[in-house]
C-alpha cells in the first residue's frame, strides 16, 4: 500500500521560547500527554483514494492539508509541536481503508484521525475508531453518518451534509423551476440517498424520475435514456465528478439536454473538464459543457482569487514548494487543516484524545474560518457546516445566485446566513483560547 509522511524539520525550541501557531503555552512545559503527542510533535493520520478510480481531484486534498500545516510548523507550530502528517493510499476500497486506518493506529500510533475521505470507506472504520477512543474528525464526505454523538463519540463531520445540501437546492428549484419536470441522477449509497431525501422535501410533485449508479460501473446511458425517457427537463446530480462527465458525454451523444444541477461534490469544472478531455479522447478540450449549470459553494473557490481565504491558501501553496497549482481541491484540505488547527489549540497545552474532542464540542460551533456559514458543532451536534449558496458555473468561473443559505436536518427552515464573511489573521494561523 502506497504511504506518504511528511515530517516537517523539528524547529529548535528553547526554554522559555513561544509555543509559536497561537494558542499560547511554552514548549519547555509540553508533555508527552496521550498517544501520538510528544514533548515536541503530534502525528495525525488520514486515509485517501491517492490511486484508482477516485484518485482524480481527491488525490490532491492531502498535498494542501500538508501545505497547511507545513506552513505552521515553519511558524512555530502549535503549542511548540510540529504536525507530523501520515497519509495512506486506500483506493476507495472499503476493505483498503480498514487495513490503512488499523495501521496508522496500532502501528504509526496517531493522535487523531482527520479527513478520511468517502462515504463507504470511512464508514468501514467508525466503529474501529470509537472503540478504540481515537478522535475522528472532519471526515472528507458529507453523509449524516458523521453525527451521531451518542453512538460514535469521537466521530465528527466537516462540510454541509447532503441531507441540507439537498433542502437548499429543492428550495430552489421549487421557487425558481417551478414547472421543471425534475430528474434524479444519483450515487447509489447514502451520498444519493441523503441528497435525493433532502431534495425530496421540496420536489416530491415535480419528480417524474430517480435513476442510480454504481461506483465503478461507467457505463451510465441506461440511466440517461431513462431520465430523458421520463421527460426529465432539469436534471440534478448527487454524484462524483467522474459521472458528472459520463453523464454529461452520454446526453451530448443521446442528444438530450436538459438544465442540469449538480452538487458541490461533482460540479468542479478544472477536473471535470480533464475528465471530459480523457474519456472523449480528446473530441472535448475543455470544460464548456458545464456553462450553465447550477451547483452550490461553501467555502472560497480558486475561481475568486480576490477572496482573502484564496489569497492566503495561494501564498501557503506557493511557500510549500509542491509540483502542479493551487486546485479547488487543494483548498479544501487547507481548509480542513485550518480547523484542524483551531482544535489542537483548543484542547489545550498538553492534550489528550478526550480533551480534543471536549475542544469540538465546546467551542467548534464559535470558530471561524473559510466557510461561508457556521459550524453545528455541539455536546448534541457532529455535524460540520450549517449551509451554503446556489451559483451558476461559467467557464472556469462561477457566479453567485443566492445569498448563504443555512438549515439544519429534517424539517429545520432555510434562511439567511447571519454572520458576517471571517477573514483570515494577519499571520494566517488561527488563536484558539484553550477550553480549559
Amino acid at each position: 500500500m502506497a504511504a506518504a509522511t511528511v515530517a516537517t524539520t523539528l524547529a529548535a525550541c528553547g526554554g522559555g521560547d513561544s509555543g509559536g501557531g497561537g494558542g499560547g503555552g511554552d514548549s519547555a512545559e509540553n508533555e508527552a500527554s496521550d498517544i501520538g503527542i510528544t514533548e515536541d510533535s503530534i502525528k495525525l493520520g488520514a486515509h485517501y483514494p491517492l490511486t484508482g478510480v477516485a484518485a482524480p481531484g481527491y488525490s490532491e486534498i492531502p498535498t494542501g492539508v500538508q501545505a497547511y500545516f507545513d506552513f505552521v510548523n515553519a511558524n512555530g507550530g502549535v503549542n511548540g509541536r510540529q504536525i507530523e502528517f501520515v497519509y495512506r493510499d486506500d483506493a476507495y476500497n472499503p476493505t483498503n481503508t480498514s487495513q490503512v486506518v488499523n495501521q496508522l493506529v496500532l502501528e504509526d500510533e496517531v493522535f487523531a484521525i482527520m479527513s478520511g475521505l468517502g462515504t463507504p470507506t470511512h464508514n468501514a472504520v467508525t466503529d474501529f475508531l470509537n472503540s478504540e477512543g481515537v478522535p475522528d474528525l472532519f471526515v472528507s464526505s458529507g453523509s449524516r453518518l458523521w453525527d451521531d454523538p451518542e453512538e460514535k463519540p469521537y466521530t465528527f463531520g466537516w462540510q454541509p451534509d447532503y441531507e441540507i445540501e439537498g433542502k437548499i437546492i429543492g428550495q430552489y428549484v421549487a421557487e425558481n423551476f417551478p414547472d421543471a419536470k425534475v430528474g434524479l441522477f444519483l450515487q447509489g449509497d447514502d451520498f444519493g440517498e441523503d441528497g435525493s431525501a433532502g431534495a425530496r422535501q421540496f420536489l416530491e410533485d415535480q419528480i417524474v424520475a430517480e435513476e442510480t449508479y454504481v461506483p465503478g460501473n461507467t457505463d451510465v446511458r441506461p440511466q440517461i435514456s431513462a431520465l430523458q425517457a421520463a421527460g426529465a427537463d432539469f436534471v440534478l446530480g448527487f454524484n462524483v465528478p467522474s459521472y458528472t462527465a459520463l453523464s454529461q458525454l452520454t446526453a451530448l451523444q443521446l442528444g438530450y439536454d436538459p438544465q442540469w444541477f449538480y452538487s458541490n461534490v461533482g460540479s468542479d469544472p478544472v477536473l471535470v473538464g480533464s475528465l471530459l478531455a480523457r474519456f472523449s479522447e480528446g473530441a472535448i478540450s475543455d470544460a464548456s459543457l458545464l456553462d450553465g449549470v447550477l451547483t452550490t459553494e461553501y467555502i472560497p473557490g480558486v475561481d475568486n482569487p480576490d477572496n482573502e481565504w484564496t489569497q492566503l491558501w495561494q501564498r501557503v501553496w506557493d511557500e510549500s514548494g509542491q509540483e502542479g497549482e493551487l486546485s479547488n481541491y487543494r483548498a479544501y484540505g487547507m481548509s480542513q487543516a485550518y480547523t484542524m488547527v483551531q482544535a489542537l489549540q483548543a484542547a489545550g497545552q498538553n492534550p489528550t484524545r478526550d480533551d480534543l474532542v471536549a475542544a469540538v464540542e465546546q467551542a467548534g460551533g464559535e470558530w471561524e474560518g473559510p466557510g461561508f456559514a457556521p459550524f453545528r458543532y455541539s455536546e448534541d451536534s457532529h455535524a460540520g457546516y450549517s449551509g451554503m449558496l446556489v451559483s451558476r458555473l461559467l467557464g472556469q468561473g462561477s457566479e453567485e445566485l443566492t445569498p448563504v443559505l443555512v438549515t439544519d436536518n429534517g424539517d429545520a427552515e432555510i434562511t439567511e446566513a447571519e454572520n458576517e464573511p471571517a477573514s483570515p489573521p494577519e499571520s494566517g494561523i488561527p488563536d484558539e483560547e484553550p477550553i480549559n
